[in-house]
């Protein structure tokens, strides 16, 4: 959590980044956050005793840890996600029609987050979890809400969090990202080539409500296995209808 502008409090801000410090670290001791900060060491230390003694963060040794309680939080709001309601049975069809990993996705903040994956019967192990958040141009999902969102969030999105490249593919120049948005929009879908993950291809499609993107679904797996008429034409058809089978049942909720 990186603020524009200093927050109220200043001190949960703290807390905060503390906590992101040492998930993005895999667990951290004493040192190696306050390395992170420019803060006293008797600082720090507050901050990390006050998030182990209310559970947020476990201690094993020297070494801090983000607690499963964030679980807790993140599984009881995404399961009162009237979206995830609707989607969750789609998702697990697509990943059982496709025998591959198939994706839900959501933007806030300006950051994609995977809010529900399932592996098919042929799917291979890949580096995404669910309330993984990645930037939004390095996905197909992304793209697809990139294209669906207004020129002046998308502005706000690029704007904060920039175009960083993943791999040697990902899109890193605004007006080659436009014109791939533009393709997007006319032909209904989006493809990812490898640009977050060596190896990997994808397929997404954006779900909207009201004229307002909500989300996105996708199909991921190996290149080999997504090429010729089945990564142009098969699994594109079945990501498609899955979220158009998603922004019907929404409409009726």
């Amino acid at each position: 959590m990186h603020a524009e502008q200093d927050p109220p409090i200043k001190s949960t801000a703290t807390s905060l980044d503390i906590v992101e410090t040492v998930h993005g670290l895999g667990g951290a001791t004493l040192p190696e956050v306050v390395e992170q900060f420019e803060k006293p060491r008797s600082t720090v230390h507050d901050h990390l005793k006050t998030l182990t003694d209310t559970g947020y963060l476990v201690k094993d040794g020297r070494t801090f840890r983000v607690s499963v309680r964030f679980l807790n939080l993140g599984g009881r709001a995404r399961a009162e996600s009237q979206f995830f309601q609707v989607a969750e049975g789609e998702i697990r069809q697509l990943a059982s029609d496709t025998g591959e990993h198939a994706n839900l996705m959501i933007e806030e903040n300006g950051r994609g987050i995977f809010l529900y994956k399932v592996k098919g019967s042929r799917s291979v192990n890949l580096d995404t979890y669910e309330g993984m958040e990645v930037d939004l141009h390095t996905t197909a999902m992304g793209k697809t809400i990139l294209s669906e969102v207004s020129e002046r969030r998308r502005d706000e999105i690029l704007d904060e969090h920039g175009l960083e490249p993943v791999t040697a593919k990902t899109i890193t120049d605004r007006d080659e990202l436009e014109t791939e948005l533009d393709d997007i929009r006319e032909r209904g879908y989006a493809i990812d080539n490898e640009e977050r993950v060596e190896g990997v291809r994808c397929v997404a499609a954006p779900i909207t409500t009201d004229n307002t993107v909500v989300g996105a679904v996708s199909v991921s797996a190996p290149k080999s296995r997504m090429n010729g008429e089945r990564f142009e034409e098969t699994i594109p058809s079945e990501v498609l209808s899955t979220a158009n089978i998603i922004e019907v049942n929404l409409q009726h909720v």
